[in-house]
């Protein structure tokens, strides 16, 4: 059984050592460098963790576990795009280092790339990882539609919320899951179950990230913190403040996320200020927790033996902080 840190190995290695069409320099450079700058490689290391549940060998999984690598970073070129990032794990973004038109087709172009990575997965599960890949694909663009809705929205509930999140960034988790599984031999049941587990694991890792917005360290969470907060967006915390809020707190609450001239520095202080009054740190880990919950009950259901399961469940104890 490979650990987590030998599985983000190999697919530091296989990014490196993707090869690219280099007759304009200028459309891969800007790929190379997304690339290049690290991340936790979540999505590929869990496809690979899934995949050597049912398979000691891991070699045909590689690629497109690097695929769904690429594809997330092509969803973050350009979401930085939309929300203006200036950030992206501590280096510039994209269109802030180039330009915007040059991040456009460079992000478009590693929608490509990681499809020619899923190509190479093995004969007999092509279709069937392809087509859960694209589906996924599908689902995180409405996602990222209903996100940009909803900047816009009076009022978001938080069940719109948890199935903008489940689309934007749980179904990723999810699918990479089941990649992994379906490459490893896994049968439609487990596949299915391990789908689930990803999904439940993607939750939970959004409503930690809307934490770290708030409360993270900005040199280990690698962008500006309270960006969120900033720009108005109704993440989870807010729309649980502005659910508890009563009165002259409610108030404040709406006034400050109806402003942007307001000094940045100000308006985040005050909104945590509030946050902290309302026990919105919490509660919000609280339903982190509940998801990553609602995972292992899906893991524990996976036909395998519970030892080979270790590093999954370590996997998703470790985003939200806690042993189990």
């Amino acid at each position: 059984m490979y650990n987590h840190s030998e599985l983000k190995e190999v697919i530091d290695k296989a990014i490196v050592n993707l090869s690219y069409n280099t007759e304009a320099e200028k459309l891969i450079d800007p790929v190379k460098y997304v690339l290049s700058i690290g991340g936790k490689r979540l999505r590929p290391v869990l496809a690979l963790m899934a995949c050597n549940l049912f398979s000691d060998k891991i070699d045909e999984a590689i690629m497109p576990a690097t695929g769904l690598e690429v594809f997330h970073n092509f969803t973050l070129v350009h979401d930085d795009i939309m929300d203006q990032a200036l950030l992206r794990r501590n280096f510039q973004t994209v269109h802030n280092k180039w330009n915007t038109s040059q991040a456009i087709l460079s992000g478009d172009v590693m929608a490509f790339i990681a499809n020619e990575c899923f190509l190479q997965a093995p004969a007999n599960s092509l279709l069937k990882v392809f087509r859960v890949f694209n589906k996924a694909a599908i689902e995180v663009c409405t996602g990222q539609q209903l996100d940009m809705d909803y900047e816009k929205a009076t009022i978001v509930t938080q069940k719109e919320y948890l199935r903008m999140i489940e689309l934007k960034t749980a179904v990723l988790f999810a699918a990479s899951a089941k990649t992994g599984a379906i490459i490893g031999g896994a049968d439609d049941k487990d596949a299915d179950l391990l789908y689930e587990y990803g999904k439940n694991l993607g939750l939970a890792f959004q409503l930690q990230d809307d934490l770290l917005d708030i409360y993270g360290d900005v040199k280990v969470f690698g962008k500006i913190l309270g960006g969120d907060i900033v720009v108005n967006k109704k993440t989870f915390p807010y729309i649980n403040a502005i659910e508890r809020a009563e009165g002259t707190q409610l108030k404040e609450l709406q006034k400050l996320f109806s402003e942007r001239d307001t000094d940045p520095d100000v308006k985040v202080k005050e909104v945590i200020n509030i946050y902290d009054q309302l026990n919105i740190k919490a509660i919000t880990e609280n339903f982190a927790s509940k998801y990553i919950n609602l995972a292992f009950e899906f893991l524990d259901k996976v036909g395998i033996d519970q030892k080979r399961k270790c590093e999954m469940v370590h996997m998703a104890n470790s985003l939200i902080g806690r042993d189990r």
